[in-house]
């Protein structure tokens, strides 16, 4: 895919999940790996309205080369594409039923939300909870450098998800996975629950291994 309609695409889909209230005001930010560096939402952008010809241009250093100034997570993206080199995009919002999750004392660390379905086993997997830092802070991306080698999605504390796909419609769609997820997580609390099995788990594992 070109610049221009990877420029096009981020805007379509920062849109979509605009008008479908997976992010609001002027959170979330979205960035793409491209041949001389990487695209980003620009700071303080409200994804439901971007510019193609706005968005942040960064060379291969990080360095700003053209659009308005990117994201102040982008540190945070570009850790995560260091850790993982088959990322070719990341997806970070602050969706409700994600952020809700995340601020709930007695979830799993190590693997926040349980094998409900086998979408999210395929498209998230694991989903670790990284301790909570002020947003744009160098030890949050610290902190998610130290998980993001072996999990290509994670919720931070009081924060939102992030999540690395090969592409950026990989992402979008593994973030939209979470983030349902995450809703009948909540749904479902106090119920007795019928999770996927460790062979289920598996198998689903082996039939649909990550593409990143």
């Amino acid at each position: 895919m070109t610049e221009t309609a990877l420029r096009d695409r981020i805007c379509q889909l920062g849109q979509s999940m605009f008008a479908r209230g997976l992010t609001f005001g002027s959170s979330g930010n979205i960035s793409v790996r491209v041949d001389d560096g990487w695209l980003m939402t620009p700071t303080g952008a409200t994804l439901g309205t971007l510019d193609p010809a706005r968005l942040s241009k960064l060379d291969d250093a990080g360095t700003l080369v053209s659009g308005d100034p990117p994201t102040k997570e982008s540190v945070l993206h570009l850790t995560m594409y260091r850790e993982r080199p088959k990322a070719g995009a990341v997806v970070h919002l602050h969706a409700t039923h994600s952020v809700a999750v995340s601020c709930l004392a007695d979830v799993d660390p190590a693997d926040v939300l349980p094998p409900i379905t086998a979408y999210y086993v395929m498209r998230v997997g694991h989903l670790p909870l990284i301790p909570y830092y002020p947003p744009g802070d160098i030890d949050l991306a610290r902190a998610v450098g130290e998980m993001a080698s072996k999990h290509h999605a994670v919720l931070l504390a009081n924060h939102g998800p992030v999540v690395a796909g090969v592409s950026l419609d990989d992402a979008v769609q593994a973030t939209e996975e979470l983030e349902e997820t995450a809703k009948l997580f909540l749904l479902l609390r106090g119920q007795k629950l019928n999770l996927l099995s460790a062979a289920q788990v598996a198998q689903l594992r082996d039939l649909y291994p990550p593409k990143i």
